[in-house]
């Protein structure tokens, strides 16, 4: 079926007009994404309030956050929904990266739909085990990677670029670029996890970093751009711009929904499947370094809660008694225990995200 699937749509896709253009097919999901996403959403609210599917709130989090217990949560399955769908309307389903993100991205998807499924049916907010989770994510990453690896063509499609400049590059060989593909890959989604704890927060950074991914995508695909630019050319590239399209169509109507006060949460299905998404599609443009850049809030809210977890186990260990540097982790947590209203932090939060992307973008050209 998804075969015929493909030979009804490929001519379309590549051949047919202005259908054979990436840019029109990337507008075009963009717009068909966001349609869904506003379609459904309120079914997909309804269906999750019906079936009790409510947020359980930390105790040892904000005490303004107790309010927001039974909230439907799980609503990333909505953009996935989007997004699967856009993707095989509008992308070439004979390219391996569009096939490699999205099971990827399904992937993930899938061990937080059970970590959220746990966290509901116990009413428990810690979920799956760290352990379980981390080790499902290895899988998967490990798979992804090796995959990569070995389906190149191009050893230079394996180097580690280095932003800003014009030929500093380094070889990572077959196992530096697995070891890398991973931490990029799990790395992202547990990053992109964490910063999702206030309304809107994780959402709309990661469709801005999706977009500009994009425009990375659509040079790196590009034989004559990525020369131009001196970047690495990854023929078939491009074609990760349907997707990413759909990530931010997908995500800008999850946000009608999911903006102060929240209708739904996104919860783990959501967001370790489009921190996945985003690590995966930064290895194959071999923009990883940008990518830390420009997610450089999801970043900062990974290494919140690590220092945090450290210290206190290490003046534990040493003064018998756990201290903190921060007021709560994540950082979003120590901004509102600060005195901020969490719609200061959101907002605040979006406009350094804006600043780091445009940032990102400029390595493009500042070489």
């Amino acid at each position: 079926m998804l075969y015929a699937l493909t030979e009804w749509l490929d001519p379309f896709i590549r051949g047919v007009g202005v259908f054979k253009y990436v840019t029109l097919r990337t507008v075009l999901a963009v717009m068909t994404a966001l349609f869904f996403s506003l379609a459904l959403g309120p079914m997909v609210i309804r269906w999750l309030a019906a079936k009790k599917i409510g947020q359980a709130v930390r105790a040892d989090g904000p005490q303004a956050h107790l309010v927001k217990t039974g909230t439907p949560t799980m609503g990333g399955i909505l953009i996935l929904i989007a997004v699967a769908l856009t993707t095989l309307l509008w992308g070439d389903l004979t390219n391996r990266y569009v096939w490699t993100v999205l099971v990827v991205t399904l992937g993930f998807g899938i061990i937080g739909w059970y970590d959220d499924w746990k966290k509901v049916a116990y009413r428990d907010p810690n979920g799956l085990a760290a352990r379980w989770k981390f080790f499902w994510q290895s899988v998967l990453g490990i798979g992804a990677a090796l995959f990569l690896a070995f389906s190149t063509d191009n050893p230079a499609q394996t180097d580690l670029i280095v932003p800003f400049f014009k030929s500093v590059k380094y070889p990572l060989g077959v196992f530096g670029f697995v070891v890398l593909t991973y931490l990029v890959i799990v790395g992202t989604s547990n990053a992109v996890n964490l910063t999702d704890g206030l309304d809107g927060l994780a959402i709309m950074p990661t469709v801005m970093v999706a977009g500009a991914l994009g425009v990375f995508a659509f040079v790196t695909g590009h034989a004559e751009f990525s020369k131009y630019l001196l970047i690495p050319s990854v023929p078939g590239a491009n074609e990760l711009c349907i997707v990413l399209g759909a990530i931010v169509g997908a995500g800008l109507g999850f946000l009608w929904f999911n903006a102060y006060p929240a209708e739904v949460f996104m919860g783990d299905v959501g967001a370790l499947s489009l921190g996945a998404a985003l690590g995966c599609v930064a290895v194959i443009v071999r923009q990883e370094i940008v990518l830390a850049i420009m997610g450089g809030l999801f970043v900062v809210e990974a290494l919140s809660v690590m220092v945090q977890v450290s210290w206190f186990k290490y003046t534990k260990r040493r003064y018998g008694q756990g201290r903190r540097i921060l007021l709560m982790a994540p950082l979003h947590h120590h901004f509102e225990q600060s005195g901020w209203k969490e719609t200061q932090v959101v907002v605040r939060f979006w406009i350094i995200t804006l600043m780091l992307v445009l940032f990102g973008l400029a390595t493009l050209k500042l070489r």
